[in-house]
């Protein structure tokens, strides 16, 4: 409580925080009025008027002569209280797909007369941390959610179950967590990291090289794609070489890792990408080393994104519905908010498509 804010707002955001992080979960007793007038060195009067503000929007109940306790911010409070407020937590805002991500899901919620609150995580754990809380303390009705670094765990579990507790609809879009029942919307990453190699292996290249950020579960899947299509057409270990990265050395270690593929006595003839920001970014170290794609070097992108066509070597690449998949998410989470509607499969899946341009050519 360090905020230049009035007291008694200090002390409100503190106890929203208490709830927001599942530190004190719906039903549990929160301290009494001396104790926190106590601990945070207040008079009984600012602690009463944070706890009246805190009744009064429904966050908590005085129960005569038991006490104070956190309340379940149930869809029926929410409704009657005409809150239209759908929060979207991303990884990025302005960057790569999101923007068209987030412009669907927008687009979505405004036909329907929702609001849309906004955060990034910028691909960092904490962050996400801070934007569950922002979103509980806001009384968000609902929450599109795309998960940071899904294939590393899940340190937020009880942020998530704070969200659940308080009877605030989920989904999430691109991935999900393995520890959440939870429902998304995401592209079958599984088959297009199949797709995209067999693509490859179709128009005769036998050597192959897989750069995937594995993270998240998208880049594990389409990893895993790779992997199956290249065991499918009986590669052998020394024909195929797979590169994994993280967020943190993707401007690093998939460039030196090309370089030393590039230069040994049996390069690649065509590289399968994560995506295609990193497609773009190798295009670079291929011409720093005086190759030509796709004459001397197939590549192939991942979401079909505006990089895809900005280069003068316009990408092969697979689609990701972008604007729809956000769309999609939106109207599945507006029919739980105003029907109850569960929906009847836990995943929405976006089938790839693969877009033929000019960087992939046949392997003679």
């Amino acid at each position: 409580m360090n905020s230049q804010s009035p007291k008694y707002l200090q002390l409100k955001e503190e106890i929203l925080s208490w709830l927001a992080s599942g530190r004190y979960r719906p039903g549990d007793k929160l301290p009494s009025e001396n104790e926190l007038a106590e601990q945070y060195s207040l008079s009984r009067q600012t602690v009463r008027q944070s706890i009246g503000e805190l009744v009064q929007e429904g966050w908590i109940a005085r129960e005569q002569g038991k006490g104070t306790f956190v309340s379940k911010q149930s869809a029926e409070r929410r409704n009657a209280s005409g809150n239209r407020t759908v929060g979207v937590i991303t990884t990025s805002i302005s960057d790569y797909i999101f923007p068209s991500i987030v412009r669907g899901v927008e687009s979505a919620l405004k036909d329907k007369g929702y609001r849309l609150l906004l955060s990034s995580t910028d691909n960092r754990k904490e962050r996400e941390r801070e934007s569950l809380e922002m979103m509980l303390s806001h009384s968000v009705c609902g929450l599109i959610v795309e998960p940071t670094k899904s294939a590393e765990g899940n340190p937020n579990f009880d942020n998530y179950l704070a969200i659940e507790d308080h009877g605030i609809p989920m989904l999430m879009i691109n991935e999900t967590y393995s520890d959440l029942d939870c429902q998304s919307v995401r592209v079958d990453d599984d088959a297009g990291g199949l797709m995209a190699a067999n693509y490859m292996l179709e128009l005769g290249h036998r050597q192959l090289a897989g750069f995937f950020k594995t993270d998240d579960y998208q880049g594990v899947r389409r990893m895993k794609g790779f992997i199956r299509a290249c065991r499918e057409h009986n590669l052998a270990s020394e024909e195929s070489t797979i590169v994994r990265y993280s967020t943190e050395d993707k401007g690093e270690r998939p460039q030196a890792m090309l370089r030393e593929l590039l230069q040994s006595d049996t390069p690649p003839t065509a590289i399968v990408c994560y995506n295609d920001q990193l497609a773009v970014s190798l295009l670079d170290t291929i011409r720093e080393l005086g190759l030509r794609v796709p004459e001397d070097l197939s590549i192939i992108g991942y979401d079909d994104s505006f990089l895809a066509t900005a280069t003068e070597t316009k990408l092969t690449t697979i689609e990701h519905p972008k604007s729809a998949l956000g769309e999609r998410a939106a109207n599945l989470l507006i029919m739980q908010l105003e029907k109850g509607q569960a929906p009847t499969s836990k995943e929405s899946l976006y089938p790839p498509k693969l877009i033929i341009r000019q960087s992939t050519r046949e392997f003679r």
